[in-house]
């Protein structure tokens, strides 16, 4: 059941960022709300005001005993999760050389691996109802590459292909999927929420390391506002036509429209050497 009729939110990683905005915006909808972070003491606060449509809980998505007892306990308290929201995620800055592989399995494990666990945990009981959303965060590094972000980026297009692929394999059940696309948003991501290769080889230095210096540089400066982005999410999901892709931000278009132009460059470019690989048709 929910509470006035009004749609249950899940969202993954709420301490800070995209996660706290989100939460912080659906509360103030009069939304309940399963809010979770992998410190519980980090998001008390959130429910301020708002107890009664509020669960908090611990929650790490590594851990599938966690997220299985996470999403039991939201069914128990509202009857079913509308949307879920994997948000949870870390970044990894460092050329593919210089990166700590230890370091990148365990982003992989939080950004594909815990989202795609989140997502299996719920469509159960959204097929059932043939009723829900899930909203995954992406970024535009999920679209476009850049140095210093290889691993990252890996990670975000990962999330890109299997969302793609869910939203094709649910529509016909009435669910939505959609991918958040950020540009540089005044959150925590280039703050303490990014591990750094351990390493610096000189030679990477006028690309991975100017890359590096630049975000850190812009950090708590970017152009984004995290509590727009989480209206235009709401809004997106809410939509009778939910987007696949919600770009965030004017530097995520413009990047965006960039990839789409290189694209288009590189595959006209080497249209004949392309279509020379088939087999001559018969005359």
């Amino acid at each position: 059941m929910t509470t006035n009729n009004k749609p249950v939110w899940f969202i993954t990683g709420c301490s800070t960022g995209f996660g706290r905005a989100i939460a912080s915006h659906v509360l103030a909808l009069g939304y309940p709300t399963v809010i979770t972070a992998r410190n519980r003491a980090q998001i008390e606060d959130l429910q301020t005001g708002h107890e009664e449509q509020v669960l908090l809980l611990e929650l790490d998505v590594t851990r599938p005993e966690q997220i299985a007892s996470a999403v039991a306990a939201a069914q128990a308290r509202f009857g079913h999760i509308d949307v879920l929201v994997n948000n949870a995620g870390i970044g990894y800055f460092g050329s593919l050389e210089e990166s700590d592989i230890d370091e990148v399995r365990k982003m992989f494990e939080i950004n594909v691996w815990g989202l795609a666990n989140m997502t299996r945990a719920v469509l159960p009981q959204m097929r059932e109802r043939r009723s829900g959303a899930i909203v995954n965060l992406s970024s535009v590094g999920g679209l476009a590459a850049f140095p210093a972000l290889s691993f990252y980026n890996a990670s975000k297009f990962a999330v890109e292909a299997l969302s793609e692929s869910l939203s094709q394999e649910v529509a016909p059940m009435g669910l939505k999927v959609m991918l958040v696309e950020p540009g540089p948003f005044r959150t925590d991501w280039a703050g303490r929420s990014a591990n750094q290769a351990p390493q610096a080889i000189a030679d990477y230095h006028a690309s991975a390391k100017a890359r590096i210096d630049m975000m850190r540089g812009y950090s708590g400066k970017q152009p984004g506002d995290p509590l727009r982005a989480a209206a235009a999410i709401v809004k997106a999901v809410e939509a009778e036509h939910t987007p696949l892709r919600l770009l965030l931000g004017k530097a995520a278009l413009a990047g965006a429209r960039k990839k789409i132009d290189m694209l288009t460059s590189n595959f006209d470019a080497w249209a004949d050497v392309t279509e020379s690989a088939d087999f001559p048709e018969p005359q």
